[in-house]
């Protein structure tokens, strides 16, 4: 099944909310936990274990376990079959960017079938050009998998970049954040069978946070072809509430997934799976 229609199922089963998987040190500590490789594998098996039967897609942050080395990534190993075994949706945050063979090797690393560091989709910078992602994009497409292409993103430092407008290009006269919304659109309309009313395979990163208007994203009519997904950080502790999800994405909303992760571990090993459960009925609500 394309990973387009996963999505699409999962929202329907359970709801919107992706939990993040971020073992920082400060809430390893919290959470009475080794800053060890140890200790990110048993974060993110308790994670998962509250995950399950209550949402569908989760979110492992790659730079806390790789921190750990070889041992980093072992328990991240484990912590990924333990998703994939729950049925969950992964979407791996590793937001990987390069060219040739290089950028090709990532995704045979991170999206192929039976590899051991398998995730569903992961998080790409196009930053080298989004054309440099294009072999990475189909490779995802034709494996059932998906890909998040970063397009606007929170952090004060990217405006600089993401608000900028293109002088040449097909785009020209277009933001690069906008640019890259419609790239992506184009990749997935460009799918076979594909149709306005699927959601496509290839989405972007918009966080919940900003003005779309300051990046020159269009909130009023969404792309044409598929429903584009959108991984939208910045929900919870980053300010940005669920009820105001359409306010903040307009058109783009049918393909948003609510990403939140300190509000939700933040509530320690005893209280995360009652805080996920409170926050998918928000979620659903709203």
């Amino acid at each position: 099944m394309p990973f387009g229609a996963r999505l699409e199922q999962a929202f329907t089963e359970r709801g919107r909310l992706c939990v993040g998987i971020d073992p920082h040190a400060g809430l390893l500590d919290q959470w009475g936990l080794d800053d060890s490789a140890d200790g990110v594998r048993e974060f993110g098996l308790r994670v998962v274990d509250a995950a399950f039967g209550r949402v569908g897609i989760v979110k492992p942050q790659i730079s806390f376990f790789e921190r750990h080395g070889a041992a980093g990534y072992a328990a991240l190993e484990r912590v990924l079959a333990r998703a994939r075994d729950a049925g969950l949706i992964v979407i791996g945050d590793v937001k990987r960017g390069d060219i040739g063979s290089t950028v090709e090797a990532y995704g045979q690393a991170w999206l192929t079938p039976g590899a051991p560091l398998e995730v569903d989709a992961i998080t790409l910078s196009p930053y080298l050009g989004l054309g440099s992602l294009a072999s990475t994009l189909q490779y995802a497409v034709d494996r059932g998998k998906g890909a998040f292409v970063l397009a606007a993103t929170s952090n004060p430092e990217a405006a600089a970049v993401q608000q900028a407008v293109l002088q040449s290009s097909s785009r020209a006269g277009s933001t690069v954040a906008a640019a890259m919304l419609s790239g992506v659109a184009g990749i997935n309309a460009a799918q076979p069978d594909a149709s306005a009313k699927t959601f496509g395979s290839a989405g972007v990163v918009i966080g919940a946070t900003l003005r779309l208007e300051d990046f020159g994203i269009d909130r009023q009519s969404p792309p044409d072809g598929p429903v584009v997904p959108v991984l939208a950080p910045g929900f919870g502790a980053q300010g940005a509430q669920p009820s105001e999800t359409r306010a903040i994405f307009g058109a783009l909303s049918a393909g948003v997934i609510v990403s939140e992760s300190r509000s939700i571990l933040d509530a320690g090993p005893d209280g995360i799976a009652d805080r996920i459960a409170r926050r998918v009925d928000e979620v659903a609500a709203a």
